[in-house]
């Protein structure tokens, strides 16, 4: 293996942060919800609480996961919300940036969720994800230097 590639300093607090605001509107809402509808308040606060609780556990999973590169594989990936396994001759480039417009785009995965990704990763032919083809993967990496210097150490790219 080449490396392994951390992401949950990046990705994490913005996370938590969602959290802590869930865990909010959790109490305030739900209690004005309660007030007039007790019984869907219930069913909406259930639904809450195991929201949050799914959300703590992809995070908790970001650290055991990280973005794994290989000799003839790239493993990209963010915890055990997705993954996806690209070989590294399908690798044409590497970019830092990407324009929001072109994120939006069909044939772009964005693991990074909702941080901004530093790291684009462009291929040379699209690949099966689920139902969509991917031409490019965005993810947002605590050491984005270090994933370019490992990647370059692989040879040029076509």
């Amino acid at each position: 293996m080449i490396g392994a590639f951390s992401y949950h300093k990046a990705i994490a607090p913005v996370i938590w942060v969602l959290i802590g605001l869930s865990s909010i509107e959790l109490v305030v809402f739900h209690l004005l919800l309660a007030h007039w509808w007790p019984r869907v308040a219930a069913v909406v606060a259930i639904v809450t609480v195991v929201g949050i609780v799914w959300l703590v556990m992809i995070v908790r999973s970001f650290r055991g996961m990280p973005v794994l590169l290989d000799a003839d594989r790239l493993l990209m990936r963010v915890g055990r919300l997705r993954s996806v396994s690209v070989p590294t001759d399908l690798i044409r480039g590497l970019r830092s940036s990407c324009d929001a417009a072109a994120l939006k785009q069909r044939d772009v995965l964005n693991l990074a969720l909702i941080a901004y990704p530093n790291v684009v990763v462009d291929l040379t032919a699209p690949i099966a994800v689920g139902r969509r083809r991917i031409a490019t993967i965005a993810h947002r990496l605590d050491d984005p230097a270090g994933f370019a210097a490992a990647l370059n150490r692989l040879g040029p790219r076509t």
